[in-house]
C-alpha cells in the first residue's frame, strides 16, 4: 500500500534534483522500463549507472523530485527505500489540498498508469518561475514511468528520442525510445478515452487510478483548475 506523502516527513527524504545532472542517472532511473538495453544506449557508462542506482535505492536517503505544473499543481516523484526493496511513488499535489492524489506507484499494489500521452505532452513546458524540474526533456523522461497508453502517436517517439539525445544519448536511439513508450512493466500500456461530460481522460487499466475522473471529489473550482492543467487545449 502506497504511503501517504505527509508520512514521509519522518523519513530520510533528500532533494534529488542535483542527481539529474550526475552520470548514469537516466539508465538507473528508467531501469525498469529499459530492460534489455545497456546503459550505453543512454550514452552512459555501466559503472556510473550502477552507482546511481545504489544512490536512488539508498535506505538512508530517499530522493524526491518535483515537476511543477500550472495553477500551483505539482507532480512529486518520491523514492521509498525499505530494508528489502525500493518503490517509487508519483503524487499529484496542490498546496490547498489536504490529501494528494496518487498517479502511480510500483509498490506491491501496482498503481498505474496515471497519464495518457495527450496529458503528458501538455505537461512538458514548466510554468514561468516555478521551482523544480523545468527542462522539458527532463520532465518527459522523469514522468515516463507514469505513462501507459496504447495510442501513442509518432510524435511521441520523436519527443522521447529528442529528450534522450538532449540528455546525452547517441542519436541512434529510436529503438530505446519505442521501448520506453510501451509502459511500465507493472502495468504496461492501456486504452484511454476522453469523457466529454467529465472533461477527463479515463483509463481502462485494472490497476489505474484513472478508471474514474481525476479529482472527481474536488470542489468545482479546483476540479476545473485541475482539468485545465492536464487537458491540452
Amino acid at each position: 500500500m502506497v504511503m501517504a506523502r505527509h508520512l514521509y516527513s519522518s523519513s530520510p527524504v533528500v532533494d534529488g534534483h542535483l542527481l539529474l545532472e550526475e552520470p548514469g542517472f537516466w539508465p538507473a532511473y528508467l531501469a525498469d522500463l529499459s530492460e534489455g538495453f545497456l546503459p550505453e544506449a543512454f550514452g552512459s557508462d555501466a559503472g556510473d549507472a550502477d552507482v546511481m542506482l545504489d544512490r536512488l535505492q539508498d535506505p538512508s536517503a530517499w530522493p524526491v523530485f518535483t515537476v511543477p505544473l500550472a495553477s500551483g499543481f505539482t507532480i512529486v516523484v518520491h523514492f521509498n527505500s525499505g530494508e528489502e526493496f525500493t518503490t517509487t511513488d508519483y503524487f499529484l499535489t496542490h498546496p490547498d489540498w489536504s490529501q494528494d492524489l496518487v498517479l502511480a506507484s510500483d509498490d506491491q499494489d501496482r498503481i498505474g498508469p496515471g497519464l495518457c500521452w495527450p496529458e503528458l505532452a501538455a505537461l512538458l513546458e514548466a510554468p514561468p518561475g516555478a521551482a523544480g524540474v523545468a527542462d522539458p526533456h527532463a520532465r518527459l523522461l522523469l514522468l515516463l514511468p507514469v505513462l501507459g497508453d496504447t495510442a501513442v502517436p509518432k510524435e511521441a517517439v520523436t519527443a522521447v528520442v529528442e529528450a534522450l539525445v538532449a540528455q546525452g544519448a547517441p542519436e541512434a536511439v529510436e529503438a530505446l525510445a519505442r521501448h520506453l513508450l510501451q509502459g511500465h512493466p507493472m502495468w504496461g500500456a492501456e486504452d484511454w478515452w476522453f469523457d466529454e461530460d467529465e472533461r477527463s481522460w479515463i483509463c481502462e487499466g485494472d490497476h489505474s487510478p484513472r478508471k474514474v475522473p481525476l479529482g472527481d471529489h474536488l470542489p468545482p473550482q479546483r476540479r476545473a483548475a485541475l482539468e485545465a492543467c492536464l487537458t491540452p487545449r
